[in-house]
């Protein structure tokens, strides 16, 4: 059984912590983990290895790749993408034997191209869990751009987005999974992010990124059928 994810803030996303918590792993008899993330430090396995240690389970190998990030950094170029696209192709080939195999594999983290102060990877974590407390996930809006063509609902896996009277409104009893899906995918780049006392939002300046091998169709299919 693997998990692989995004590191959000050097962390699990939340809907996978609560997945891992409520899986039936009585008959994994091999466990893996492969994070994706855009070079920053994480500890992501430490706390799987947290909610598996509950369950008399532990990781047996995991692995990090450095890509593309969708958060608000500098929006990676065709040629970097190209870069670390052919790295990760590389990796892959070594870590498909590696699980094929069953082998342990406890690599060492390597190939960290953004370091943090180690209060940051600690503080960070926490961020992330009480960011629906904190009032962090309720900062998106659409600006005056808005065509009102619903890709922000379609691609909002959590259904925190609605479109009423044609414009999108995230509802705050709807917990974000922070994927920036909404940001990204809009095709008038028209969602935002609001500015607040504790952390400023350039999003009306800077560019969007999605993988190119996944499209708002792909996204919204997960959800179930769509048109």
């Amino acid at each position: 059984m693997g998990f692989v994810f995004p590191i959000y803030l050097t962390a699990l996303p939340l809907p996978l912590t609560s997945f891992i918590k409520k899986l039936d792993l009585n008959s994994a008899t091999y466990l893996f983990a492969l994070a994706t993330r855009s070079g920053s430090p994480h500890r992501a396995f430490a706390d799987i290895e947290k909610i598996l240690k509950k369950r008399g389970k532990s990781l047996d190998s995991c692995f990090t790749l450095n890509m593309g990030t969708n958060y608000l950094d500098p929006i990676p170029t065709q040629a970097e993408i190209a870069e670390l696209e052919s790295v990760v192709q590389d990796r892959l080939d070594s870590i498909e034997q590696i699980i094929i195999n069953k082998e342990r594999d406890r690599e060492n983290d390597t190939c960290i191209t953004t370091p943090l102060p180690p209060i940051l990877l600690r503080l960070f974590p926490l961020l992330v869990a009480f960011a629906k407390y904190a009032g962090l996930t309720h900062r998106f809006y659409a600006d005056s751009k808005c065509t009102g063509c619903g890709t922000c609902e379609r691609v909002c896996l959590s259904q925190k987005i609605t479109m009423i009277d044609e414009k999108p409104v995230w509802h705050k009893d709807v917990t974000c999974f922070m994927c920036y899906a909404c940001l990204n995918f809009c095709p008038a780049q028209s969602v935002q992010l609001k500015s607040t006392w504790y952390m400023k939002s350039n999003t009306d300046k800077q560019g969007r990124y999605s993988h190119p091998c996944a499209t708002a169709r792909d996204i919204a299919a997960q959800k179930g059928p769509t048109e």
